[in-house]
């Protein structure tokens, strides 16, 4: 799937997958706090979908974390 933005989506998904491992957190358990299925969560960490605001919202809370924080390319 070509996307204009997919290096944005790719470097959102890792800094997704670091947090979530940073907070001992398996793809499972952090869907299940944001409120999505597991394939969706693991979709989104490899960049194969884009994303909502709602989802990252959801994703920002259940790691306990501001927003910014994923949105921060290294």
């Amino acid at each position: 799937m070509e996307r204009k933005f997919s290096s944005e989506y790719q470097k959102l998904g890792l800094n997704i997958a670091y947090y979530r491992k940073e907070k001992h957190l398996s793809q499972i358990q952090l869907a299940e706090l944001a409120d999505i299925s597991r394939t969706h969560m693991s979709r989104i960490e490899n960049s194969d979908c884009a994303v909502s605001l709602d989802v990252v919202f959801g994703i920002a809370r259940a790691l306990d974390i501001p927003v910014y924080k994923l949105f921060e390319f290294r």
